[in-house]
């Protein structure tokens, strides 16, 4: 084949969305479809803002650490099988320290009399630098990396790349460029390919794991495990995204709606190689799980880095107390004064669930529960500080006073941050299998120095559509999905209506965008309503027939330091499709 001749489409799967996923994935994603098609390459991500704190706190405990430890279990199962069927590994299981990880392979692969080529990228990880860059008091601090270094390690023959904290949509960004030779300017190309990875970084997020429509899926597609995704990425960037035949699950244009609106801020989705337009993705279906992806733009990407930066915030602690049959309010209202009067913690947060049915006829269905969280920048006031005068209140407090659990030590807590550093500050570096070094250059200017400038995308207001005609009470997600995450301290929910058939979805789409307006927003999530003016943005994806709301700061100071009952804001859709609202009858 001419080198500038079209070359076929990659065909690269993901086996891992998060650090704990299904260990037999990695196998059954080699051993492929029932109708013999295979891989050219194998992702999987481990990596998110979490586990880089709990990879930090291994470190303290073993510099030795920092990688995921369950990927090296998965390629000492399979490597054997990967290099038989000529199958790239690429992943970011490297975490703090991926040249720590490539050992333990060359070591695994030893064992297994094999001698596969395994390279690294490293220069993501900013700690030595930390206090020079402004990052004072970062556990971790690692700025995400493209994929143009896992694209150099592909080229130069390497049979197994592991990397610390690229993007997660560069482990299918790395591979593309690799296959179809595009360079750095290749915007659309490449904004295609973040999409697909994108696409795929979740796992089976994309074959119908937590899709709030999973009662629409195909009759027995639930009940096996669902099959990871992968994508036939083409070398325009366009690409198909499928999964192998027999497995469970299904791909649809809903199930990649749902994956696409997930944990994303603004229609601009800002990375290291690329700015991508999420407002212009399309999506078809083209056949029994085959979904088609094309019309991705993109324009030059930033020019800083986004950095991820973990730092220790102190200790926390919760308990909680059942609460059953009448007065339960006055019950919670005399625990909480004896508590308050006594707790030394820096922060209380006392929580309630929904008030019990009356009459019920369980003892379980009459009581709900009270939870006190608290948290402090040293340990005593949240040990037995906290916990002894609560189970001291055992015999003195209100009637049916019980505890969930015996209380339990203090447990360290991180805060996440984004930050933003110059590209100068970061040298992306690969480090081939005979420990030559590659430094990846950044990409040619000029690059975007406020590429949020234009908020490209927000709903315009007042919005163009019909007056409301008459109306019925009903719930949200009668005919819209949803799908929500953290960023953080951000939470993001994404809403689209459903490819339900219904000749009405064209008007459904219109009456949609404009219901969820910021003001909207805080009545269907009333704890919102505290939030800052200017904290909620809807931003609007014309072609996915979805808005995607940002709720900024709803989540505190992330995971690891948030009270909130979701704190990682996962249920938050479920919950707002719960929510009634008024819907013209036509739509209905």
């Amino acid at each position: 084949m001419p080198d500038d001749a079209p070359r076929r489409p990659l065909r690269i799967g993901s086996c891992s969305g998060f650090y704990g996923d299904r260990l037999s994935a990695m196998r059954e994603m080699l051993e492929g479809s029932a109708d013999g098609q295979g891989l050219d390459v194998l992702t999987g991500d481990y990596l998110a803002e979490l586990t880089m704190l709990i990879l930090g706190k291994d470190t303290m405990r073993d510099p030795r650490l920092g990688y995921a430890r369950t990927f090296v279990r998965q390629v000492e199962d399979c490597l054997g099988l990967a290099l038989e069927r000529g199958v790239r590994i690429v992943s970011n299981a490297g975490g703090l320290n991926p040249a720590g990880l490539a050992d333990a392979l060359r070591e695994v692969a030893r064992g297994l009399g094999l001698d596969p080529v395994v390279a690294h990228v490293e220069g993501d990880d900013l700690r030595p630098r930390a206090a020079e860059l402004g990052l004072d008091g970062a556990l971790t601090a690692n700025a995400y990396l493209g994929g143009f270094g896992i694209a150099a390690a592909l080229r130069a023959g390497a049979d197994v790349v592991v990397t610390g904290r690229v993007t997660d949509a560069s482990l299918v960004v790395g591979p593309a460029v690799a296959h179809h030779g595009w360079t750095p300017t290749s915007y659309d190309e490449l904004a295609g390919a973040v999409v697909a990875g994108h696409v795929l970084e979740c796992g089976t997020q994309a074959t119908g794991g937590n899709f709030s429509g999973f009662l629409s899926l195909p009759a027995g597609s639930l009940d096996r495990p669902l099959g990871f995704p992968l994508a036939e990425v083409a070398a325009d960037g366009s690409c198909v995204v499928t999964k192998h035949d027999g497995t469970g699950g299904a791909v649809t244009v809903d199930t990649v709606t749902a994956q696409l609106v997930y944990e994303i801020q603004s229609a601009h989705y800002l990375g290291p190689d690329v700015t991508t337009r999420l407002d212009t993705v399309r999506l078809e279906q083209v056949g029994p799980d085959r979904v088609a992806v094309t019309g991705v733009r993109g324009v030059a990407p930033p020019a800083r880095l986004k950095v991820c930066v973990n730092t220790l915030g102190g200790y926390r602690n919760t308990m909680e107390l059942v609460l059953t049959g009448l007065d339960v309010e006055a019950k919670a209202d005399w625990v909480r004064a004896q508590l308050d009067a006594v707790l030394t913690a820096s922060s209380v947060t006392w929580t309630r669930t929904a008030l019990p049915a009356a009459d019920a006829d369980t003892e379980e269905g009459a009581s709900c529960l009270l939870r006190c969280t608290v948290k402090d920048a040293d340990a005593a006031p949240v040990g037995k500080a906290f916990t002894g005068p609560l189970v001291e209140l055992a015999l003195g407090s209100y009637p049916g006073f019980t505890l969930t659990s015996p209380p339990g030590p203090p447990t360290p807590y991180g805060v996440y941050r984004p930050a933003l550093v110059d590209r100068a500050a970061v040298e992306h570096t690969v480090v081939h299998a005979d420990g030559r070094r590659e430094v990846v250059p950044d990409p040619p200017g000029p690059l975007d120095p406020d590429p949020d400038a234009d908020h490209v995308g927000r709903r315009p207001s007042p919005y163009p559509a019909p007056i409301d005609t008459i109306t019925r009470r009903v719930p949200l997600g009668t005919f819209v999905h949803a799908r929500s995450g953290d960023k953080g301290g951000d939470a993001n929910l994404g809403l689209w209506v459903a490819h339900d058939g219904s000749p009405a979805r064209a008007d459904r789409v219109t009456w949609l965008t404009k219901l969820i307006t910021p003001r909207r927003v805080r009545e269907l999530v009333p704890e919102a309503a505290a939030l800052p003016d200017d904290a909620i943005d809807v931003y609007v994806l014309p072609h996915l027939g979805a808005v995607n709301v940002v709720l900024r700061g709803l989540l505190g100071e992330g995971v690891a330091a948030s009270t909130r009952f979701d704190p990682q804001a996962k249920g938050l859709g479920e919950w707002v499709r719960s929510r009634h609202v008024q819907v013209q009858e036509g739509l209905l």
